[in-house]
């Protein structure tokens, strides 16, 4: 049976929705849970059914949001520091974490490793598009100053991930820049543009806009640019929530209208619900590690287990190590 590592300190909602989260993903699919946090705060959310199922591990102290990430390999008493040291004892074959992103970047890097042949690890995030299947990309974060051959092993990396996690037959990649055009972009897009260009799956520069428009399935940056991107997405859907939600309300027949249409809003915003992907993968590391929003709720942590099950059956780590081995 698959054991995944889940560290439930440090969330900016607490204990209780990782907890809860790990306990739905327990009761839909087969695998042991082992929960590094507060015992006393962990015991009482656990059904008495799932109690064979999980092992608590006690761990009181964390990395705290406004730490530096630095200090995370010094302090051996935290719960991210724990639940890595479980995978990288083979105790634990995946590693869940809502806590501090580079406190788990970090640790994850230094203890697990990088995959040889990996210049940079980088976290993988997907993004909702207009035809359905979501697209992918990185680095959304885990590395702000780049050269033109980490952005290839980005590539690399999001195409495998793309092919044998995502089940796309032909994965299409695309390096953002501000134009389609060749010659357009900064002095990295620039140099790495005819890094790219000996590749098949590569398909050009693309926009800002054909993250959604699903002309492409993975898209290449920075990690500067793809958290800002990541964050200003996650802002638009949230604005346009609101706003649709308030002229609605300004007149009977549009909320009328609103409850005829109300298995449409349903499914749009389950596609536009970062929730529902779970979290990102941390890619070229040696073991499947999942980086989850710190603020996600139950259901977030609850997919975000899916996706470290899905990753750990699909071999996604040896796979990408025999890709970069045949370079």
């Amino acid at each position: 049976m698959r054991k995944i590592a889940i560290d439930v300190m440090g969330a900016d909602h607490g204990i209780e929705p990782i907890v809860l989260g790990v306990v739905e993903a327990l009761k839909h699919r087969e695998f042991q849970a082992l929960i590094v946090g507060d015992e006393a705060k962990i015991s009482p959310l656990l059904p008495s059914e799932l109690v064979n199922r999980v092992q608590i591990v006690h761990c009181l102290d964390y990395v705290k949001m406004e730490e530096s990430a630095t200090n995370a390999s010094k302090r051996k008493e935290t719960s991210i520091f724990v639940a890595t040291e479980l995978v990288r004892e083979g105790k634990a074959d995946a590693l869940v974490s809502p806590g501090h992103s580079g406190a788990t970047m970090s640790l994850a890097t230094l203890k697990l490793g990088r995959i040889k042949g990996v210049s940079r690890p980088a976290i993988c995030t997907t993004m909702p598009t207009i035809n359905g299947n979501p697209s992918m990309i990185l680095d959304a974060g885990a590395n702000t100053d780049c050269k033109p051959e980490y952005l290839v092993d980005f590539a690399i990396m999001g195409h495998e991930y793309a092919k044998s996690v995502m089940g796309y037959a032909n994965p299409r990649v695309g390096l953002l820049s501000n134009g389609e055009e060749d010659t357009k972009g900064n002095e990295l897009t620039k140099a790495t543009f005819p890094l790219l260009k000996e590749f098949e799956f590569f398909q050009g520069n693309v926009e800002g806009r054909d993250i959604f428009n699903g002309s492409v399935d993975v898209v290449v940056c920075d990690g500067f640019s793809g958290n800002l991107v990541l964050k200003a997405s996650e802002g638009v859907a949230s604005a346009i929530s609101q706003i649709l939600k308030q002229e609605i309300k300004k007149c009977p027949i549009r909320t009328l209208g609103a409850m005829l249409m109300k298995g449409a809003f349903k499914n749009l915003k389950k596609k536009i619900d970062h929730s529902e992907y779970g979290g990102a993968p941390l890619l070229g590391v040696k073991n499947v590690v999942i980086i989850s929003h710190g603020s996600s709720n139950a259901r977030a942590i609850e997919c975000a287990v899916y996706q470290a099950l899905h990753a750990l059956d699909s071999d996604i780590c040896a796979k990408l190590e025999k890709v970069f081995e045949s370079r």
